[in-house]
This record gives structure tokens, C-alpha cells and sequence, in this order.
């Protein structure tokens, strides 16, 4: 005869089934993470003693510093030591992979400093020195072909980038036409931060905008939000000749991306910091190019803001970009 009566449900910390060899737990998720770390772990152990886990890197060194790469905290999380030992990982993992000897750094924010650039669009010519500078000190990817900077030739009269020829291939400048650069606007409101559904870019205390590279999963939300085409996504492992190699990188900045990360202009993060100008400023060739601190009153970039005729685009969504166009 069978009886109607229900079991007591158990809990799922002891929930327990009877098989044939004897009771059987059944894991929670939580239980379930535990040991998948702690398997993870095993691996990561075989890998740094020289044991070989099968479909990975083959036990070795290389195999052992990304492992720990990949499982470390939030960089904005970490402490100074953590921070130092991420950065030692990647300079060896560097000199493994590549034979590159580079230096990472992970130079803060300086206080009393708020960055700002303008550009004035009476003096450019299109001539793309900026463009190159750039992907040479950013350690861009040359086979996509990748680009911070983007420059619009527009006939005269108009005066949005959207109006412009973003693809021009001839001698320059143009009769008739201008030219206007834009890149990320490091803005104040950053819609890409807020669009960021693993946090992994935000704004650094001198406006800087940044990505976090190791937490970037490539969704391309943040491309999708930005209204100034300051967003690029990394279709491919970026090929860099050896010989062109910018060493001095800066943890948040020009050190090597890997392919399905997003990546962006940081105001050349890794000399601004130290005081110097931005890699296209210095390559201007006509001087259409101006950065400096905004905090700094005797700075050329709150000059041109005080006395030249500025504006900035796209101005009615709220971004407050600290980017701006003049004309002399």
C-alpha cells in the first residue's frame, strides 16, 4: 500500500539522495564555484610546478602569470603591492611572449590636475601627422588598420563632422574645404561609462576616461552609447612590427590589447601624466592642437578658452565633453 504522507523537504545545504554505493549530496552553486575554483587552482598549481593541464599553454611560465592575470582583482580594487604585482606579471609575460622588454606604469592622477584639448579647425590641413603619431606611441593594431583619431574634410559653410568626408584619400588641403579632428571627448557625463554593464571603464580624477582591458568583455555597449566615435573594438590580435614598439606603457593606457577588447584615446595617458604632451600635439605640423591642464590659468588651453571664439559639439546631450573646436 502507498502512502500520500510527503517528505520533509530537506535544505539545499543538506539535500542528499540514496544511490546503490551510498548517500549522494547534491552541490548548491555556491558549492558548486567552491570547487570549480579550487580545481582551477589545481591547474594553476600543475601549471607553476611544470605539470602540463591538457588545452592550455603547457605548463608553462607564460601559462602561470596569465592564469594569475586572469583570475586578479579589479585593477581599481587592488591594493599598491597587488597593483605592482600585476604589472611585474605583464612586463614578464611581455619579455616571454614578445622579447620586449617594456616598462608598465601605473602612474596615478596628479592632484590639481583636469585635462583639456581643443582644436582649431582654421588651421589644420588634413595632413594626418596626428594620425600616425598616434598609432605609433599607442601601440595600435596595424593590420585592422585601428585609429583613435579621425579626421573629417568638410566644405566651407558646413560645420558638423556628420557633414564631412571621413574617408578622403588625396592631396590635401583641399580648395574649398576644412578639416576637423575628433576622437574620445573625455567627457565629463561619459554616456559609455554609464553604458558599461561590467564597469570597466570609468573616469579617472583628471578626466581621463579609461578601460580596464583584463575586465572588458567586448559587448561594444559603450561604442553603441558614445556620440563622438571615440570607441574601437579589436577585431584581431594586434600585429605590431617589433622595431615600433612603444616600450613606456602605462597599465591603463598603450600597453598590448588582445582581440575582443574595447579600446580608446586616453590623452596618451602614459606621458600626460608625466607632463608631457600628447603624441598628435606634438605632431601637428601646423599647430591646430592644444592640451593642457584646464586648473592651470596660465595654461594655452584655458587661453584659447578665454579668448578665442569656442564651441563644442553635440552640446545639447548633457555629455559635457572637455574637448573643443576654435577658430583664431
Amino acid at each position: 500500500m502507498t502512502s500520500n504522507k510527503k517528505k520533509p523537504a530537506l535544505s539545499r545545504k543538506t539535500e542528499a539522495r540514496e544511490t546503490e554505493s551510498g548517500p549522494v549530496r547534491d552541490l548548491s552553486r555556491r558549492t558548486f564555484m567552491k570547487g570549480t575554483a579550487a580545481a582551477a587552482l589545481t591547474g594553476a598549481a600543475a601549471g607553476i610546478t611544470g605539470c602540463k593541464p591538457a588545452g592550455l599553454l603547457g605548463g608553462t611560465e607564460a601559462f602561470a602569470l596569465e592564469f594569475q592575470e586572469y583570475f586578479k582583482k579589479h585593477y581599481r580594487l587592488m591594493t599598491p603591492e597587488e597593483r605592482l604585482a600585476t604589472v611585474k606579471r605583464l612586463e614578464k609575460l611581455a619579455l616571454i611572449k614578445d622579447q620586449s622588454a617594456v616598462k608598465i606604469s601605473t602612474r596615478p592622477a596628479q592632484e590639481n590636475v583636469l585635462y583639456g584639448y581643443a582644436f582649431n579647425v582654421t588651421r589644420c590641413e588634413g595632413y594626418m601627422e596626428c594620425v600616425k603619431a598616434c598609432v605609433n606611441e599607442n601601440n595600435l593594431d596595424r593590420e585592422s588598420n585601428t585609429q583613435y583619431i579621425r579626421i573629417f574634410e568638410l566644405e566651407h559653410g558646413k560645420m558638423s563632422p556628420e557633414q564631412g568626408d571621413g574617408k578622403f584619400f588625396h592631396e590635401v588641403p583641399k580648395p574649398g574645404h576644412f578639416y576637423m579632428g575628433v576622437q574620445c571627448f573625455q567627457c565629463e557625463n561619459p554616456p559609455c561609462v554609464k553604458a558599461c554593464p561590467t564597469k570597466a571603464t570609468w573616469k579617472e580624477p583628471d578626466g581621463i576616461v579609461v578601460v580596464d582591458y583584463d575586465w572588458c568583455i567586448g559587448c561594444r555597449y559603450c561604442m553603441a552609447a558614445c556620440p563622438y566615435w571615440g570607441r574601437r573594438f579589436n577585431w584581431n590580435q594586434p600585429q605590431i612590427p617589433k622595431d615600433e614598439l612603444t616600450m613606456e606603457q602605462h597599465y591603463l593606457g598603450n600597453r598590448k590589447r588582445v582581440r575582443g577588447m574595447m579600446e580608446k584615446c586616453t590623452y596618451c595617458i602614459q606621458r600626460s601624466r608625466k607632463g608631457k604632451l600628447t603624441a598628435c600635439v606634438e605632431a601637428c605640423p601646423t599647430g591646430a592642437r592644444v592640451f593642457g591642464n584646464l586648473l592651470d590659468p596660465d595654461s594655452e588651453i584655458r587661453f584659447v578658452l578665454e579668448n578665442k571664439k569656442v564651441y563644442r559639439f553635440k552640446e545639447e546631450l548633457g555629455t559635457d565633453p572637455k574637448f573643443w573646436f576654435f577658430i583664431d
